[in-house]
């Protein structure tokens, strides 16, 4: 399970609930108080408000040091100057848990930004674990407790754990949806503006209780990703998947979380790397989010993505089929004794032969079961869908429904179930038969949707299977800053550079920096011709840029003569440029040019980034960015994940390069990132692969 999970219990599960500021006049409080009174608790509910003696048949205590008892929860709807109080007021009463419906905050003006920092200071100040401000309450469906004024019905108990950064899409949206498609939740959180509580410690909340199969967020920005890349890498590893709706992936889209929030996002491919690394699931929307969830509250992950498809219709088998193959699911082949039992049977057209997808026609409905268990006798295949293109509402489909809840109980692996045809009848009965399915199992009514379900099913699997160390691990290897003290605020030497990545057994092209022409000539000598040569000067980082590098240098004479022409060139480009002198290098054998880099990202600190090198780096625009640490896996994912996976192979009677040789080098630079804080930016580029090892070629590290 993930590590040290929060103690939330008074905030989710409380047994008694102060509501401050509670009025039938004002409409949030009113409707949260209705509602927690009305949908299931059975805990102790006290009002506080000095202005009333009695509300909802209750006393209305003046504060919540008159309130008779302690409890475990204060829900706070108070103007917002009064907020702060309230909260220091709740722990010097001992109230572990405060829920603060009030906004005007953070997300509102200065002074609202004052008040939250003084909130904040307070909550830790006195013990008080608080969600919110400006947070439009929670929900714990298992144990009815319901606080929120945007709930308009009761929630029925589900295994799906939802925590939105928006509250309105957290009810009006993600529950209400929810319950019209038999889509139920264990715990539905909005967070506000997370001055204490954050996405993070309600996912590993979350994770941690047994009644949450699967976990929804809505992620606007995190103060804090690596924290929560640690929570849902343990998460999904002990077999909770984690599913997320991001928002942010356009400029448009950011610039309104800012103004919603006040959150600072991340870039999107810092994200993308952030959820690929530790298992979690991107997901485009929101609908597509509650049927992938839907699956998991149903399955547990198959053990391979051996898919076998059964349609009515041969057109909707195609396009399953097709479908399959963008999501990379695999499709074997039904053959053997399998085939040949599904030939055999009298009720099933067929023509000779049985391909998955199998087409079993019309006449297949009339034998789902039998068609189902011939199926699931195969050990072929590890989960399957159940394709149904004829109307739900006639009266053939009570017949469809029954076989279909049937086959469910006779499957051990996922079995899903696509029914495309006719959902209206022209006279309404209740429920109708698609109805008793989708009340029973997840019921899916797009192609689209039902594939997506199968792959969300497939890569929970996989991700939970990883060997690879998790986040935990991989942060405690580290045995600290190795490189000491770097200057700051500049671009480092070639000699500093060189140093600093040293110190991460990263070896750099053997290189001399030569101060005069007769050194340079020297060096050039030792190292044997041809040679390379360039500035060294913290003033160029850029050096084609200044035309400040020269290669293939065949003698003494050209070593001689691009000596003087780097630095007139470096002169005529910047003539307070500071020079250490011009780095001599011997010529590098061909190969394939790499770019690996470390760039500073808001939010994460620094990121690595890998992809094509030399030239390349402009025309491609081509890379892979991960957060540090590093596993090899996730080396060797970054590497694979640019046109450096073509480039690295053989070809035309070319061997193949050293790929593995550069995934230990992204590892290595992995670990550097994470451990040297005052790092802004380091490029080595290129770095040649060769069939047997790697050359670093050239090197641009700049500090903060």
């Amino acid at each position: 399970m993930p590590l040290d999970p929060p103690n939330l219990d008074p905030l989710l599960s409380p047994e008694s609930v102060a509501v401050v500021g509670a009025s039938p006049d004002s409409w949030y409080s009113s409707r949260l108080l209705d509602n927690l009174l009305e949908y299931g608790f059975d805990g102790t509910v006290y009002p506080v408000n000095p202005n009333r003696d009695e509300a909802w048949g209750r006393t209305c205590y003046d504060d919540l040091s008159a309130v008779p008892e302690p409890v475990d929860l204060a829900v706070v709807s108070v103007p917002r100057e009064y907020v702060v109080e309230t909260v220091a007021e709740a722990g010097r009463e001992g109230i572990p848990a405060a829920l603060v419906i009030t906004a005007g905050f953070g997300e509102a003006d200065d002074r609202g930004a004052e008040l939250e920092a003084d909130l904040a200071e307070v909550a830790s100040d006195h013990g008080v674990r608080l969600a919110g401000p400006n947070c439009i309450g929670l929900a714990n469906a298992v144990e009815g407790t319901v606080l929120t004024s945007t709930c308009s019905r009761r929630p029925e108990p589900g295994r799906i754990g939802l925590v939105s950064q928006s509250g309105a899409l957290a009810f009006t949206t993600f529950f209400e949806r929810g319950a019209d498609e038999d889509t139920d939740f264990a715990y539905v959180v909005s967070t506000g503006n997370e001055v204490d509580l954050s996405v993070t410690e309600y996912v590993e909340y979350m994770a941690a209780d047994p009644d949450v199969d699967v976990i929804c967020a809505y992620v606007e920005g995190i103060d804090d990703p690596q924290a929560f890349m640690r929570v849902a890498d343990e998460a999904v590893r002990a077999g909770t998947p984690v599913l997320t709706v991001k928002v942010g992936r356009s400029g448009v889209a950011e610039a309104a979380t800012l103004s919603h929030t006040g959150s600072l996002t991340g870039s999107d491919d810092a994200w993308n790397a952030a959820f690929e690394q530790t298992g979690v699931e991107r997901v485009p929307d929101i609908p597509d989010l509650l049927a992938r969830a839907s699956a998991h509250t149903e399955f547990e992950p198959p053990s391979s993505d051996r898919l076998c498809i059964a349609s009515t219709s041969g057109g909707l088998a195609s396009l399953l089929a097709d479908m399959a193959a963008e999501r990379g699911l695999s499709l074997p082949a039904i053959d053997g004794a399998t085939e040949q039992r599904l030939l055999d049977m009298d009720d099933l057209l067929t023509f000779g032969e049985m391909h998955n997808p199998a087409d079993i026609r019309g006449y297949g409905a009339d034998a789902i079961p039998e068609i189902a268990a011939a199926l699931f006798d195969d050990d072929g295949f590890d989960v399957y869908v159940f394709a149904i293109a004829l109307s739900a509402v006639d009266a053939d489909a009570a017949d469809i429904a029954t076989d279909l809840l049937r086959v469910r109980e006779m499957a051990d692996d996922p079995v899903l179930f696509l029914w495309t045809g006719r959902k209206e009848p022209a006279d309404l009965d209740d429920p109708q038969p698609y109805e008793r399915v989708s009340e029973a199992v997840p019921l899916y009514y797009d192609p689209s949707r039902c594939l997506d379900a199968v792959e969300s099913l497939v890569a929970a699997g996989e991700a939970q299977r990883r060997s690879s160390p998790s986040r935990a691990t991989l942060r405690s290897e580290s045995d600290g800053n190795r490189a000491g003290e770097l200057p700051a605020d500049r671009v480092l030497t070639w000699t500093e550079a060189a140093s600093l990545l040293d110190a991460y057994d990263i070896d750099v092209l053997e290189t001399r920096v030569a101060t005069s022409p007769a050194k340079a000539v020297e060096y050039a000598s030792a190292f044997g011709y041809p040679v390379a040569m360039k500035v060294d000067s913290v003033d160029v980082p850029h050096r084609t840029d200044a035309d400040a590098v020269r290669v293939g240098l065949e003698d003494d004479a050209a070593v001689r003569e691009a000596y003087a022409a780097i630095l007139e060139n470096v002169a005529d480009y910047d003539p307070a440029a500071d020079v250490e002198g011009v780095l001599v290098q011997p010529q590098v054998d061909e190969g394939v040019e790499a770019l690996v880099g470390v760039a500073d990202e808001p939010g994460f600190g620094s990121v690595v980034t890998v992809g094509p090198g030399g030239t390349r780096v402009e025309v491609l625009d081509d890379v892979t960015v991960r957060v540090p640490p590093l596993s090899a896996a996730d080396a060797r994912s970054a590497v694979a994940g640019t046109a450096l996976s073509d480039l690295l192979a053989a070809h035309r009677g070319r061997a193949a390069a050293d790929a593995e040789a550069l995934v230990s080098l992204v590892r290595r630079v992995g670990r550097l990132a994470a451990d040297v804080d005052d790092l802004a930016a380091l490029d080595l580029n290129p770095v040649v692969v060769h069939e047997d090892g790697i050359s670093v070629v050239d090197v641009l590290a700049r500090t903060e």
